[in-house]
């Protein structure tokens, strides 16, 4: 372990953001196939909350252990700092990005001034943004890419027997639910990049800004249910999921699909008896996915939106913005004097 320390958020036990500490923690030594980034800025991701509660939303025999203390994040902004000798490709004072070893639980430790990071995991930053954007970027933007244009890996899938496949979207009529959320406004933008007519589902605060990333048509959920008024879609990705999703079954055509971001679907008969494909999968970590979607980045065809920046000592904070809902992009910490 290293004898150099830096400031970190750690919790030793499970809990509410008020377990959430800022503190000293070792530094981490570089090791083989590894970059050492300083960080500049930290994306704010489910996942996060998920394991700092200690997956209580999972059945108990699901729930991973703790191996206290812990690191949260995954998603980081920086500069590089160093690179292990048998590494190409990045340089020390590089910007890069990253979506830090996902998944697994509790290896990640992004929420630090420091952060190790596979160079399989590493991009460049788009130079074309900084870094509060580009650390909003990685988890939500790929989970939009592997749900909707490429899956970019053949690891097993543990929600569900077959790797889930993206369907084509050119000419097709898409519908988001959640549309103003991290994974939400980006997949609108890579719908309508990739040709589809995008039907954005929110609550009526987000329609200008959902029109404004290109949304078709927009549905006011608080207002009319979404089930009531959308028909014939080709696909729904349903960026909430959980087990309300199968109401999205009666918007579809037959033959068409629903993706489901989170686990809870429950309605596979129903599903099967209409013609309907039901599928999902969990995003992984993929630097050259992060490279191909960081030119759509520096080029402006897809734009992050970024809700609120707490310091990194105000973690306990950004938690409760988190916790408060009705978020509009990402939640992002600023690391040190970067801004």
């Amino acid at each position: 372990m290293s004898s150099e320390t830096m400031k970190a958020i750690r919790i030793h036990e499970f809990g509410g953001p008020e377990v959430l500490r800022y503190e000293d923690a070792p530094k981490p030594e570089l090791k083989s196939g590894e970059v050492l980034v300083r960080v500049h800025a930290i994306g704010i991701n489910p996942p996060d909350w998920y394991l700092r509660d200690g997956f209580k939303a999972l059945a108990p025999e699901w729930r991973p252990q703790g191996n206290f203390p812990i690191i949260l994040g995954t998603d980081v902004s920086g500069v590089v700092e160093a690179v292990a000798e048998d590494v190409q490709g990045f340089s020390v004072g590089d910007e890069v990005y990253s979506m830090v070893r996902f998944f697994s639980v509790g290896e990640s430790k992004a929420y630090a001034e420091y952060v190790s990071v596979p160079a399989s995991d590493l991009a460049l930053k788009p130079a074309g943004i900084d870094h509060l954007q580009a650390a909003a970027a990685p988890m939500a933007l790929l989970t939009a890419w592997q749900f909707l244009v490429e899956l970019g890996h053949e690891q097993p899938n543990p929600l569900q027997a077959e790797l889930h496949r993206p369907v084509p979207l050119d000419g097709k009529t898409v519908l988001i639910n959640g549309a103003a959320g991290g994974v939400g406004h980006l997949a609108v933008q890579l719908a309508k990049w990739k040709g589809a007519h995008v039907i954005a589902v929110a609550s009526g605060k987000h329609e200008a800004f959902l029109r404004d990333l290109g949304a078709d048509e927009f549905i006011d959920y608080t207002k009319t249910p979404p089930e009531d008024v959308a028909h014939d879609v080709d696909l729904v990705l349903d960026t909430l999921g959980g087990p309300t999703t199968g109401r999205f079954l009666r918007t579809l055509k037959r033959g068409g699909a629903l993706f489901p971001v989170f686990i809870g679907f429950s309605d596979a008969e129903e599903a099967l008896r209409l013609g309907i494909t039901v599928s999902m999968t969990q995003v992984r970590s993929n630097g050259s996915q992060l490279a191909e979607i960081g030119r759509l980045l520096d080029a402006g065809t897809v734009r992050v939106a970024i809700d609120s920046t707490f310091p990194l000592s105000d973690a306990q904070k950004a938690h409760e913005r988190a916790a408060s809902g009705h978020i509009q992009g990402k939640i992002v910490l600023r690391v040190g004097a970067s801004f």
